[in-house]
């Protein structure tokens, strides 16, 4: 059933006040509860922030306790020049094998490495910390990477990658050999930074810059909080996407900006409970869920949260998209609250036929991707085309749910309008635009 609420008189207030209460219920309560019975809800783990409390800036600063690991010490000239890759390889091992407090420190100056991988297990039970001074450099010979990331932190138990140091990934040499325009299967160039089967890691204060592509991927992990990076590419660099999550629980990004040629922050299948805050996005394609369902037997996505967030210019705001004719899965659980939208082309979208890059050939069957438990509440701000509002859901699974609280949406021209197709849609405060009908 549609539900168009509009506050007139006292027995309306009562719906709004209602509807209200509910929105709230469901933002307190979604992280930690399960429907029974339906799928395409589940049980999701509380989100648990490991770092609560945690004075995160300490760890600028070298304990008495703790034993520092110099790469300079162990070979590697901050010349920009010579390939650092081996002595930042041998200074890392020192410390992660360290059964105790540990630092990794790479100070100022400008050092160049190729493809390498700071691995665990470590020794002992304190946080490996990697401190990020000066300039690290990727070399841009693209023969010279045997995967699809330059930096990667793997296998780790424990780790904190602090400073005001900035990873180079010189993409601009590279980003013409680029063919994923047009080609959906095209091989990914290297991401700046990833993470893969990290658990309980930090990564703060860094500037990841012109990555050849994602600039910080984090997958198959657990426990993470991104705080305070800057991520920055040409607005027409390619597939530079900002912080790409998959198959990962409880990972936190806040207080950061980013400027990049894709999208801002992007959650595909197996994310659940990613909570976003007070992050500055544009340009860019706006933080989105998906695209989902282009591959076989996907996981769901569960409990996103993003409060707080400005997008300026960027092609879309919050956008949730999904393959046509794709295998069932569930995207379910979000929240998206406290935004501001500046000039922004579609502020909120559900696209359900996106089909990539490509402009024609695209499967014709609905979208099998359940979306469900879906809430805006409080945005505000100017669309830069007149439909402010799209709803594009599957025929074969209409969205469910959808809750639309306090939108003001202004296109400068005439009023903005809302397009909805299969969703059912619920009301209450200031719409506009206003309803479909």
């Amino acid at each position: 059933m549609v539900v168009n609420i509009n506050i007139k008189n006292n027995a309306e207030r009562a719906v709004g006040v209602r509807a209200i209460f509910v929105i709230v219920l469901f933002a307190l309560s979604i992280a930690c509860c399960e429907a029974k019975g339906g799928r395409h809800v589940g049980r999701v783990t509380p989100r648990v922030d490991p770092f609560r409390g945690a004075h995160l800036g300490q760890t600028d600063i070298a304990g008495r306790n703790e034993k520092v690991f110099n790469v300079l010490q162990f070979g590697a000239k901050p010349d920009g020049r010579k390939d650092c890759t081996q002595s930042f390889v041998r200074a890392w091992r020192a410390a992660c094998d360290f059964k105790g407090r540990s630092r990794l420190l790479i100070p100022g100056g400008t050092f160049l490495l190729s493809e390498i991988v700071f691995a665990g297990p470590c020794s002992g039970p304190d946080p490996k910390i990697v401190q990020v001074i000066g300039t690290v450099k990727a070399t841009t010979d693209v023969s010279e990477y045997s995967s699809s990331e330059w930096v990667l932190f793997e296998s780790i138990n424990g780790l904190v990658v602090t400073g005001r140091g900035t990873f180079d990934g010189q993409g601009a040499a590279v980003w013409k050999y680029n063919d994923c325009r047009g080609n959906n299967n095209c091989v990914q160039l290297p991401s700046n930074i990833k993470f893969n089967k990290v658990t309980g890691a930090v990564l703060r204060g860094i500037t990841s810059l012109n990555s050849k592509g994602v600039h910080i991927f984090i997958t198959n992990c657990d426990n993470i909080r991104v705080r305070k990076v800057h991520v920055i590419a040409p607005e027409d660099s390619p597939n530079t996407d900002g912080i790409h999550v998959s198959h990962s629980n409880n990972v936190k990004i806040a207080r950061s900006v980013i400027r990049t040629g894709d999208d801002c922050i992007s959650m595909i299948q197996g994310a659940t409970n990613v909570a976003i805050n007070k992050v500055a996005c544009g340009p860019g394609h706006g933080i989105s869920v998906g695209s989902l369902g282009k591959y076989p037997h996907e996981e769901d996505v569960r409990g996103i949260y993003v409060k707080n967030c400005t997008f300026t210019g960027t092609d879309n705001g919050i956008r949730i998209k999904t393959w046509p004719g794709s295998d069932p899965s569930s995207a379910s659980g979000m929240l998206f609250q406290d935004l501001i939208m500046n000039n922004v082309k579609n502020p909120i979208i559900i696209d359900q036929g996106y089909c990539g890059s490509k402009s024609s050939g695209c499967n014709k069957s609905p979208s099998r991707v359940k979306i469900s438990t879906v809430h805006y509440v409080n945005i505000r701000g100017t669309s830069a085309t007149p439909e402010a509002v799209k709803l594009m859901c599957s025929s074969q699974f209409p969205c469910q749910d959808v809750h639309f609280y306090n939108i003001d949406l202004k296109y400068q021209r005439s009023g903005s309008t809302a397009t909805c197709s299969n969703a059912k849609a619920g009301y209450a405060g200031r719409q506009n635009p206003p309803p479909c009908k």
